[in-house]
C-alpha cells in the first residue's frame, strides 16, 4: 500500500510538472502578445502626437486664412460701396439727360412753326439779294 501511495505522489508530481510547463508556455505566449500590444500602442501614441501637431498647425493656418479673408472682405465692401455710388450717379446722369432731351424735344415741337417761318423768311431774303445782284449786274452791263 505504501508503494501505491508513493506511486500516486509520483503521478501527482509529474502531472503538476506538466501543468506547470504548459501554464508557463501559455504565460510566455500571453507575455509576447502583451509586448506586441504595448509596442503597437507606443506606435499609435507617436502617430497621435504627430497627428495632433499637424491638426494644431492646420487649425492655426485656418484661423490665419479666416482672418485674411475677413480683412479682404472688409476692403471689398468699400469697393462695392463706391460701385454702388457710381451706379447711382450714372442713373442720375441718365435721368438728367432724359429730362434735357425731353425739354429739347418739347421746345423743338413748340418752335417748329417759328423755325419754318424763319427758314421761309431766310429763303425770301436770299432770293431778294440774288435778284438785286442780278439787277445790278444787268445795269452795269448795259
Amino acid at each position: 500500500m505504501i508503494i501505491i501511495l508513493y506511486l500516486s505522489v509520483a503521478v501527482i508530481a509529474v502531472a503538476f510538472a506538466v501543468l506547470v510547463y504548459f501554464l508557463s508556455q501559455t504565460l510566455r505566449s500571453a507575455q509576447k502578445t502583451m509586448d506586441d500590444v504595448a509596442s503597437t500602442l507606443e506606435d499609435v501614441q507617436e502617430q497621435m502626437k504627430g497627428l495632433n501637431e499637424e491638426t494644431t498647425e492646420l487649425l492655426h493656418r485656418t484661423n490665419l486664412l479666416a482672418t485674411d479673408v475677413q480683412k479682404k472682405s472688409a476692403n471689398l465692401n468699400s469697393v462695392f460701396d463706391a460701385i454702388h455710388g457710381f451706379g447711382e450717379s450714372l442713373n442720375n446722369i441718365n435721368t438728367s439727360v432724359q429730362k434735357v432731351t425731353s425739354s429739347i424735344e418739347t421746345s423743338g415741337e413748340e418752335n417748329a412753326g417759328k423755325v419754318a417761318q424763319a427758314v421761309q423768311w431766310g429763303k425770301a431774303a436770299i432770293d431778294l439779294i440774288q435778284r438785286w445782284k442780278n439787277a445790278s449786274a444787268n445795269k452795269k452791263a448795259k
